[in-house]
């Protein structure tokens, strides 16, 4: 599923959100006519407030792309003050967002998709789901993709591991709202082109 970082080097991770030429980037990309989404792209607190990420966001919403973003709380409502409509996978659904504050986003922002790649405090002692989430899971089954989050190689090598980690707590939901966490979500969101 071919998404487009505003980036162009590594250093861009902390200088994109203030480089009006990546506007531009995004433009020129843009133009290959494949592209469904922007991002991974990183923000944090009032970095999202920023000319060139409400002038990405306004790219996004005109042509139907999704922002895969990998933001703190602030960053997220920033976002979502540029553009209420934006469609965001949030990445690593914040990483330790308490459950509740992330039930309320999923609540105020349709359009939110939940990504769980590095995504703590979902299981608690020995691997169970805890209550929170289960409850989550069950009143937002459309809501969550699973995510690997290979950003390095070495999270290739340990890939298996971290499928078989999904696998162990899927197994605790009901399986229709396992199957549209799994993989159902991720092929209603990106269907084959």
């Amino acid at each position: 599923v071919p998404f487009l970082r505003p980036y162009r080097v590594r250093s861009d991770v902390q200088t994109w959100s203030t480089d009006a030429t990546v506007l531009t980037l995004l433009e020129e990309e843009f133009r290959r006519g494949y592209y469904v989404g922007l991002g991974e792209f990183h923000l944090s607190g009032e970095a999202a407030a920023s000319d060139v990420v409400c002038r990405t966001v306004d790219f996004a919403r005109r042509h139907d792309l999704w922002l895969h973003a990998h933001v703190d709380d602030a960053a997220l409502e920033i976002l979502y003050r540029h553009d209420p409509r934006a469609k965001i996978i949030w990445a690593h659904t914040g990483f330790s967002t308490p459950p509740d504050k992330v039930g309320a986003y999923l609540r105020a922002h349709p359009l939110l998709v939940c990504e769980l790649s590095y995504r703590y405090g979902i299981t608690g002692d020995e691997g169970r789901l805890t209550p929170e989430w289960r409850q989550m899971f069950e009143a937002f089954p459309d809501r969550f993709i699973v995510g690997s989050d290979t950003w390095i190689p070495q999270r290739w090598q340990v890939y298996g591991e971290l499928m078989e980690a999904y696998r162990a707590w899927l197994g605790q939901l009901p399986r229709q709202v396992a199957d549209r966490i799994a993989h159902g979500n991720g092929e209603r969101l990106f269907p084959k082109r």
